[in-house]
């Protein structure tokens, strides 16, 4: 039974997530999916699964899983990644998980794909699976020149709690997923830099006071504008997308510390929108394919992911374009300012897309 000693605890010590930080929000999307209607080539992928349950002791980072391949230059392949974990304490703990490729002489290709969320203890009832939460993470590996390629799933723990205490990756649910050819015309998107605790207050926020009310990922964040060109032999296309959010609660070190505006316990309510649009001509839109959601994130939480996915669009040649644009809308609803996380550290994306050309079956 949690006493009140317990539950003041949990609430009172806080992770200190300096690093890369997110939760699940929603299913994300399959990482081999076809559109459903027949006429588009699954991808083949092969996933890799932990065998053994494995602890990720308190301030370590611990290799779970490697793929090698051997790539061309220009070779494009998809990466997900899924780390479930439980801990041995009831407070509150930081857990990142992360995708990282490194070339031949082991150097890290651009950019590491990076989620995670504070995992709020042992006897959490709010997960699927009591005390286990499970984060995913998605990759679009391109190489920058042909040699071997090993990309690997890590994963990270780190709090402000005293004593000892270690989160554990779950064997069979633990899993790094990659495609086995390569994903012609596949792009990723990546919005600009945003570091935790935002000293330069550079970061993208929505929300109320000096916040904005609500921002367009990959739009009018400072990304730079990219009009996608779909494949001349795509029968249909895909798009997915990553954004992770982060409450600016009074005394966190993750935000600017004008945009902290109520006590921690206020959470946050927001509204996002993934948008594909096929452009016309004019570079207006044409077609615009779309998928909406509601997300709460929690102060205990303090980082969420949203994962959202739009697949089998067709390309209407009434339109006079293959070009497509992607976006996502964000708008506060209610609670905390929140901050859209972007690059840290000039390489770990925390906030990322990815179109897909899907091809006719032979």
């Amino acid at each position: 039974m949690t006493t009140t000693a317990t539950i003041f605890t949990r609430r009172a010590l806080i992770a200190v997530l300096m690093m890369v930080l997110v939760p699940l929000w929603s299913a994300p999307p399959g990482a081999a999916s076809t559109d459903g209607g027949g006429d588009a080539v699954a991808v083949n992928a092969t996933r890799l699964t932990l065998a053994t349950d494995t602890d990720i002791p308190k301030g370590a980072t611990v290799d779970l899983l490697r793929r090698t391949m051997t790539l061309a230059a220009g070779e494009k392949r998809h990466l997900r990644g899924r780390l479930e974990a439980t801990s041995t304490t009831t407070g509150i703990v930081g857990l990142t998980q992360r995708i990282r490729c490194l070339n031949a002489a082991g150097a890290t290709v651009p950019a590491v794909a990076a989620s995670a969320r504070n995992h709020e203890g042992s006897d959490t009832t709010t997960y699927a699976i009591p005390g286990h939460l499970p984060l995913y993470a998605d990759l679009l590996l391109t190489a920058p020149a042909a040699g071997v390629y090993t990309c690997v799933l890590q994963g990270s723990a780190y709090s402000t709690l005293s004593g000892a205490y270690h989160l554990t990756a779950v064997a069979g649910s633990t899993w790094l997923e990659a495609d086995d050819t390569d994903r012609t015309g596949a792009r990723w998107w990546q919005n600009p830099a945003c570091e935790s605790a935002d000293p330069s207050s550079s970061c993208t926020y929505v929300g109320g006071g000096p916040a904005r009310r609500d921002a367009w990922v990959f739009y009018d964040d400072g990304t730079p504008v990219h009009q996608w060109q779909a494949h001349p032999n795509a029968a249909t296309v895909s798009a997915q997308a990553n954004v992770e959010l982060t409450t600016c609660y009074q005394g966190t070190a993750s935000c600017s510390d004008t945009m902290e505006a109520y006590p921690r316990g206020e959470n946050a309510v927001v509204d996002t929108r993934l948008e594909f649009i096929q452009l016309d001509m004019t570079g207006h839109a044409c077609r615009t394919h779309s998928t909406s959601a509601r997300r709460t994130v929690t102060d205990d939480a303090h980082h969420a992911v949203g994962y959202s996915a739009l697949s089998g669009i067709p390309v209407d040649p009434a339109c006079g374009t293959r070009t497509f644009l992607l976006r996502v809308y964000v708008k506060h609803v209610s609670g905390q300012t929140v901050k859209i996380d972007g690059v840290q550290s000039g390489i770990t994306s925390l906030t990322n897309g990815i179109a897909f050309n899907q091809f006719p079956s032979l």
